[in-house]
């Protein structure tokens, strides 16, 4: 179990190579410049010292509406069973009468919270994002080891993966997963929480490298208990390989889909594989599985086909890149700035500029490009022109 959570600690990973393992062919590095590189520097706002001071402010902490906790104790008979305060926690919209309900019941003699009491104040002060006070009541929850159901820790996780807390949600899991409770045990939902959990981490290369590993021990551990992944969880492990830049182990899991695994590949399956193929400069094999996936009735995403037409353009294909912008059309799918640039530098750049203005006009009369757009393009084929 160690083993698994190792990479929880970013301070302790050196042993992973931080630099990507591709190809280093001119065309594709021109691809990834084109594709990946949408960031753009940030003027800094004259408003930036008052935001600064107000989130160095520390926030107010909300009061309690004591007449309406009075109110909803008042809603309980003398001897209220946990269902009927599960009933009037849900009624409140105050999650701080939740949680001082909660309090207040347990101190009343003779009465002991269940699951149900435990989450629905879990849930209510999850949903409010007052997560100190529900850590507080999950404490509660562990203390009592009898207590306990998937459903209640797959909540606990959420609302602990939502809050960035990992470690606490990984933590959850393995006690899950030691627990003697049956009722307790995880299953492949409480899975495909952490897979998106650690899939969420932003679009660094290294960073989902370095969580793909655990991503990676935990499938493993989840097929060796017995539990059969769905299509989320493989689409999760699709989409973490082509993250973290290893595309044929994506490609092993798609191939498995089916034959190893119960469920067939669905649009996401090409989804991910079509943008992650172009982005290492494989643009047949992409090629290849868009032409598939629109023979099993799917249409490929606006990412997959802005990602197909860069890699065409810039593999020197430019008939074939236009061709398929115009597919894109067809299918309501719309192109970026960064394709259009793309496109039209590289039929200038094969010294058809004369047709770059043309595909240009045709973009304005069919209302595929707007005013801004157009002026910008516009612009750019002018300097092309002029060099």
């Amino acid at each position: 179990m160690t083993k698994l959570f190792e990479p929880m600690d970013l301070r302790t990973q050196t042993q992973f190579d931080t630099s990507p393992k591709i190809t280093s062919n001119a065309v594709h590095h021109r691809y990834l410049h084109h594709a990946f590189y949408h960031s753009s520097l940030r003027v800094a706002s004259r408003s930036l010292r008052p935001r600064v001071n107000r989130r160095l402010k520390p926030p107010s902490k909300p009061v309690l509406n004591e007449a309406q906790f009075r109110h909803a104790v008042s809603q309980l008979s003398p001897r209220f069973t946990a269902e009927e305060l599960c009933r009037v926690i849900t009624l409140q919209e105050d999650p701080l009468v939740c949680l001082e309900l909660f309090n207040w019941a347990s101190q009343q003699h003779r009465f002991r919270h269940d699951v149900s009491t435990y989450h629905i104040t879990i849930k209510k002060l999850g949903v409010a994002k007052l997560y100190q006070e529900m850590d507080e009541v999950v404490n509660k929850v562990l203390d009592v080891s009898h207590i306990g159901s998937e459903a209640l820790f797959n909540t606990v996780i959420y609302f602990f993966t939502e809050d960035r807390k990992l470690t606490k949600a990984v933590n959850i899991y393995k006690y899950m997963r030691n627990s003697r409770n049956v009722e307790c045990k995880p299953t492949i939902r409480t899975y495909n929480l952490l897979f998106s959990a650690f899939l969420s981490r932003g679009s660094n290369s290294y960073i989902n490298h370095m969580y793909m590993d655990t991503t990676r021990c935990l499938f493993k551990q989840m097929v060796n208990d017995g539990i059969e992944p769905d299509i989320f969880s493989l689409n999760f492990m699709i989409k973490g390989y082509v993250l973290s830049l290893h595309v044929n182990d994506a490609l092993r899991i798609f191939h498995q889909m089916g034959v190893v695994y119960k469920c067939l590949p669905n649009w996401y399956s090409f989804d991910y594989l079509i943008h992650g193929l172009c982005a290492q400069g494989r643009t047949q094999n992409a090629r290849d599985f868009c032409n598939e996936m629109k023979k099993r009735g799917f249409v490929p995403s606006s990412k997959s086909y802005n990602s197909l037409v860069n890699s065409l353009a810039l593999g020197g294909e430019v008939d074939e890149a236009i061709n398929l912008l115009w597919e894109m059309s067809k299918y309501q799918r719309s192109a970026d700035l960064i394709t259009y640039q793309t496109l039209l530098d590289e039929i200038c750049r094969h010294r058809r500029v004369g047709d770059a203005k043309l595909l240009l006009t045709k973009l304005q009369e069919k209302k595929l490009v707007d005013n801004h757009t157009y002026g910008k393009l516009l612009h750019r084929l002018k300097d092309h022109h002029r060099n």
